[in-house]
C-alpha cells in the first residue's frame, strides 16, 4: 500500500460515547496537528457531519464506522481504534478490504490492572459484606467470620486468566508479589514463563477450571469466546471461586451466571461489563449479595488520553515513516 506524505494526508478524528471520559478531548488533534503540520486534521466532537468528511480521509481515529460510511470512505488507508476491542468493526466490508487497523491495545492496563487488584482484595478479604453491615450502622465483626465465605488471603491461592494479553501480563507484575499461583489460559498455551507459573491452551480450560479459586476473564471478544463461561463452565468452577469480568459482557453466558449465584453454587462474582450497558435497573444482578458491580468504569482514568495520543503519534510517524504499525490487529 502507497503511504502518501503528511501534506497529501488527511486524519479524521471522530468519538463520541455517553461516557464523557471515552471522548478525545481538544488537546489530541492539536498535538496530531503540531506534529505534523503539514497534514490536514479535523476533529469532529458528534458524528453530525461525518459523512461529509469521510469521502476524502486517509486515516480515521475512532471506534466505531458503520458498514455503509466505511464504503462511503474510499480513500480509507488506515483505521485507528480508540478502544482496544474491535468487534464491532470486523464487519464483511472492512475484513475484505486491505485498510490497515489498529487499536489501543496497552492503553488502558494500568488502571485494569490496578481495578482487578482491588477487586481480588475486595473479595478476598469480604469488603462487600462489611460495607453492607456500614449501612445498617452495625458492627458485622462475627457475622462476616461465621459466614459461608470467611476472610481469606490471597497467598497460595491459584488464579487463572482466561486470556493473556496486556491486561493479564499488567495484573500478573502486581500479583505475583502477593504470593499467589498465576495460571493463563492462551490461544497457544504459551507464554513469558516469568509472568505466569502454567500456561495452557483454549481447549484445556474445562480441565483446569475446578482448580482455579479467582476466574479472571480478560479475553478479546471473538465467535470463540462468545458466552464462554456458560452453564457447563460455571458448573466446573470451585464453590469457594470467584469470577471476575473485566473484558466484554458477551464472554458470560448472564442468565446462567445468575443461576449460578442464586444457587451459590459459586463464591460470587465481580462485574465491571455486562451484556447489556447501562445494565437495567430490573436486572436480577443488582439484587444479588455476592454479586460485586462496578459500572465498567475498571479502565477509567485521568492518563488515559495522553497514552493514547502518545500512541497514535508513534504510530503515524511509523506510517509516514513506512514501518510495521504498532497493535495491528
Amino acid at each position: 500500500m502507497t503511504r502518501p506524505t503528511p501534506a497529501k494526508t488527511k486524519l479524521l478524528i471522530c468519538v463520541w460515547h455517553p461516557f464523557t471520559l471515552w471522548r478525545p478531548p481538544a488537546d489530541v488533534g492539536i498535538s496530531v496537528q503540531r506534529a505534523f503540520p503539514e497534514m490536514k486534521v479535523v476533529h469532529l466532537t458528534t458524528y453530525e457531519h461525518i459523512d461529509d468528511e469521510l469521502p476524502d480521509t486517509d486515516i480515521f481515529v475512532g471506534y466505531s464506522l458503520k458498514p455503509a460510511q466505511f464504503v462511503a470512505a474510499k480513500k480509507l488507508k488506515w483505521l485507528h481504534s480508540t478502544a482496544a476491542g474491535v468487534d464491532q468493526l470486523m464487519y464483511p466490508e472492512l475484513r475484505a478490504s486491505d485498510v490497515l487497523v489498529t487499536n489501543a491495545s496497552g492503553v488502558h492496563s494500568v488502571p485494569m490492572a490496578e481495578h482487578i487488584l482491588g477487586l481480588l482484595i475486595a473479595l478476598a478479604r469480604r469488603f462487600p459484606s462489611s460495607f453492607r453491615h456500614q449501612m445498617n450502622s452495625h458492627w458485622g465483626q462475627q457475622e462476616i467470620w461465621d459466614d459461608q465465605l470467611r476472610p481469606r488471603e490471597l497467598m497460595g491461592q491459584t488464579l487463572l486468566f482466561v486470556g493473556f494479553g496486556a491486561i493479564g501480563r499488567e495484573t500478573a507484575k502486581r500479583v505475583r508479589p502477593l504470593g499467589m499461583r498465576i495460571w493463563a489460559v492462551t490461544r497457544t498455551g504459551q507464554g513469558d514463563p516469568a509472568l505466569a507459573d502454567r500456561y495452557l491452551p483454549a481447549a484445556q480450560l474445562e480441565e483446569v477450571l475446578h482448580q482455579a479459586d479467582y476466574v479472571i476473564l480478560a479475553a478479546p471478544v471473538t465467535p470463540e469466546t462468545h458466552h464462554l463461561m456458560n452453564a457447563q463452565r460455571l458448573a466446573a468452577m470451585k464453590p469457594t471461586a470467584f469470577l471476575i469480568n473485566v473484558a466484554r459482557g458477551t464472554l458470560i453466558d448472564e442468565a446462567a451466571l445468575i443461576d449460578t449465584l442464586r444457587r451459590r453454587s459459586i463464591a460470587g462474582a465481580a462485574l465491571d461489563v455486562t451484556e447489556q450497558e447501562p445494565l437495567p435497573s430490573d436486572s436480577p444482578l443488582w439484587s444479588l449479595d455476592n454479586c460485586l458491580i462496578t459500572p465498567h468504569t475498571s479502565s477509567a482514568s485521568e492518563n488515559i488520553w495522553d497514552r493514547q495520543t502518545g500512541l497514535l503519534l508513534e504510530n503515524l510517524a511509523r506510517w509516514f515513516g513506512g514501518r510495521e504499525l504498532i497493535n495491528r490487529v
